[in-house]
């Protein structure tokens, strides 16, 4: 056997990088679980010297070469219709299923074949033509959804003595609030904060999804307590409040497949376990594409002209009288400018168009803030907008220097994400009246509102 593997390896050597198709057709074909490991070694490193120009074609053979067959589709199909029952269900099963999905699966076997295949699912999202290359991408996330399932995950927690590696991972994963270096990590993970993220066992020293997690007295809507390096270290027994602040999925390969309420619910268990009075889990939250999503009139499902008009009709005055503009949207684009020096006529107007871009503007079909579709999906409740709660630049820049809150209410989180399946939103009372009011400007006719 060793003599014949390292005839095979010669032998795919001397064809690697110009005939990608004949090694993986010849993996799909071996048996011997030796010669499929080589086979796709050789494959994973040939991947692995790619160019971009080479990652495209090798996609495009994959696509090509290695999808279902229609006719075999067609014919199992037949079977099935004309003789219902396990076997024909199951060649139909096998006719659907195409090739490169076994494919994938012999890959996984190598070493490093799960963190390659994570990466050519990344290299395919990024592609300049990834549209072409929509049955690959769900071939891959089918399987992702299996091969990542909470099952295969373990929860641990991100602390100060951490390994070296993982924690500037923390930092270079960090998409919603920039970690500034050592110093501000070691901030976030004082004896008033927690960490914890997802690592899946094929993956070494590689985390899936973290949170960070803020120990508070009361739930805020102001971001700079919880991240400034100077803000005193709260004693643990004056803590009620769970605050998670960020959540940051690591690899651009698994988008899509979730994580987030599973590490959201099991944190929830451990701080309960670990600081029975903390009573209140809430989230102080970002909305990334407010500021984009307000200027864009042109998306029919948003902020028309129309919408925009009849939601500030209730403070056109004052914003006129500001801005010194006749018209009220007018102004108000001309007070966004500088929001912070016009904080109080701008006040109310955005706490209500925030509201409306949360709970009523869509892009195709759904909610435009992929943020609130997470936490209202995992049951949680929208519980408070806070207008000026980020003051930094990138807040300012992306919402305006809005921030929500969204509360999670064990009791509840079922019945709340049954009912946003259904279509319907759950405000805390406090946010009921005005809901209902926005609800109205943005569709004149019947609205359903949900009161918490």
């Amino acid at each position: 056997m060793p003599g014949f593997l390292s005839q095979l390896l010669r032998m795919l050597q001397q064809r690697r990088g110009t005939d990608m198709p004949f090694i993986c057709r010849h993996l799909l074909s071996e048996r011997g679980e030796a010669s499929q490991t080589a086979l796709a070694q050789e494959i994973i490193t040939a991947y692995s010297a790619m160019n971009e120009q080479q990652r495209l074609q090798f996609f495009e053979m994959l696509s090509r070469d290695f999808a279902p067959a229609p006719a075999a589709i067609l014919h199992a199909a037949a079977d099935y219709q004309r003789t219902p029952g396990p076997p024909t269900l199951a060649a139909l099963s096998a006719a659907v299923e195409s090739p490169r999905q076994e494919l994938f699966r012999r890959i996984n076997t190598a070493p490093l074949g799960t963190e390659t295949l994570v990466k050519m699912r990344a290299d395919l999202l990024n592609s300049s033509n990834g549209a072409d290359f929509a049955a690959l991408d769900l071939d891959l996330k089918h399987l992702f959804r299996s091969w990542f399932n909470r099952g295969f995950l373990h929860l641990e927690r991100i602390s100060w003595q951490t390994s070296a590696l993982i924690l500037e991972k923390l930092i270079d994963y960090e998409s919603v609030h920039e970690i500034n270096g050592w110093p501000d990590l070691h901030r976030r993970l004082e004896a008033d904060r927690r960490c914890f993220a997802f690592f899946h066992p094929a993956l070494v020293d590689e985390p899936i999804i973290f949170v960070e997690v803020a120990l508070a007295k009361g739930l805020t809507g102001d971001l700079e307590p919880l991240l400034s390096v100077e803000s005193p270290v709260l004693a643990s027994d004056k803590a009620d409040t769970a605050i998670f602040y960020s959540i940051n999925n690591c690899l651009e390969g698994l988008r899509g497949v979730p994580f987030g309420n599973f590490l959201i619910k099991q944190v929830v268990a451990e701080l309960g376990a670990e600081f029975p009075n903390i009573k209140t889990y809430g989230t102080l939250s970002p909305l990334p594409k407010f500021s984009r999503a307000l200027r864009d009139q042109q998306n029919k499902e948003g902020f028309t002209a129309e919408r925009l008009s009849r939601l500030l009709a209730p403070h056109a005055r004052s914003l006129m009288a500001a801005a010194r503009s006749r018209d009220p949207v007018e102004a108000l684009f001309q007070l966004l400018e500088d929001p912070v020096a016009h904080r109080d006529a701008l006040r109310q107007p955005m706490e209500r168009l925030a509201l409306a871009y949360l709970t009523q503007a869509r892009q195709n079909g759904k909610l435009y803030d992929s943020v609130a579709t997470f936490h209202l999906s995992n049951g949680a409740r929208l519980e408070r907008i806070n207008t000026f709660g980020n003051l930094r630049a990138y807040g300012l820049h992306a919402s305006f220097g809005v921030t929500v809150n969204y509360r999670y209410l064990p009791a509840e989180l079922e019945e709340n994400h049954e009912r946003f399946v259904r279509g319907d939103i759950q405000v805390a009372k406090g946010l009921a009246s005005e809901f209902k009011a926005v609800a109205q400007a943005w569709k004149p006719s019947e609205s359903k509102v949900a009161r918490a």
